[in-house]
């Protein structure tokens, strides 16, 4: 699934294909897709007329910000949106098409049928779900490592479940909680209360970096993904543990083990993660 880094990169080239564009109608192939409003058709007729002012980001949540209202799109796992020609032949797993008065298409294909797509008045989006119970962005003021020390010091869940949670802290998923517990040299299943103060500050400052680096980089192409221009992510090229079973660590040298936490497979180095 997407991570902050990557949705955050297809959010900027989403500016750059449709800021400005007027919607003149929306084309809905899979409508379970479309969560908010419970009717399709009330979904497209809104959306007639409204110019696309910006393109937003919240956690791993697209926010396409309208005249009137606020699309929140969410990418799933193989969710992922293409400006067209209208006369391109559409291809397999078109689901919602977005057609624009100055004759492109905004199409957003989904090979699992995961994404979701809700369509809320402007200045609403926050208060329904699924963005109303979300954590602070990593890259916010509100997100302290006075902040985590408080979530960490109440829950009896490991390190690595706390920070997957997205109640905790917006955008991390399995690749950058990974990466930053091995930058921060924490073992994935340790007790999160159990961290000191010291820990906690170089966690909390390893988790900011290494999603500004992975931003800077586009986001990590872990099998298909790529921005809304067609691009690969590069920061893959820089990951130090995820994906890297059975190869040296690139800091000390011992191999790279995955076991199974919170459910998600986890890869750690066992000498520089204690």
């Amino acid at each position: 699934m997407p991570e902050l880094p990557e949705v955050e990169t297809v959010r900027k080239t989403l500016i750059e294909l449709v800021k400005g564009k007027t919607i003149k109608e929306v084309t809905v192939f899979w409508p379970k897709i479309i969560k908010h409003p419970v009717e399709v058709d009330e979904f497209k007729t809104l959306l007639q007329g409204e110019t696309i002012e910006t393109v937003n980001r919240r956690g791993k949540f697209l926010v396409f910000y309208t005249n009137h209202f606020a699309l929140v799109s969410h990418l799933r796992m193989e969710g992922r949106y293409g400006l067209y020609d209208p006369d391109l032949e559409l291809e397999p797993h078109t689901h919602v098409i977005f057609t624009f008065t100055d004759g492109t298409t905004l199409r957003y294909k989904d090979v699992r049928k995961f994404g979701t797509m809700h369509l809320f008045k402007k200045g609403e989006e926050e208060s329904y779900l699924p963005l109303s119970q979300l954590g602070p962005e990593p890259f916010s003021k509100n997100f302290t490592a006075a902040y985590l020390k408080q979530k960490l010091q109440k829950t009896e869940r490991i390190i690595k479940a706390v920070l997957l949670d997205q109640k905790v802290v917006v955008g991390l998923g399995n690749i950058y909680v990974d990466e930053a517990l091995f930058r921060a040299g924490i073992l994935p299943d340790r007790k999160a209360k159990s961290l000191k103060s010291s820990e906690i500050q170089k966690l909390h400052a390893e988790i900011i970096s290494t999603l500004n680096e992975a931003v800077r980089q586009g986001g990590s192409t872990i099998r298909s993904y790529v921005n809304s221009q067609g691009q690969i992510g590069m920061f893959q090229q820089l990951l130090y543990v995820y994906g890297k079973k059975g190869e040296a660590c690139k800091r000390c040298g011992a191999v790279i083990e995955k076991i199974v936490t919170a459910g998600r497979g986890t890869h750690y180095c066992k000498k520089c993660q204690k």
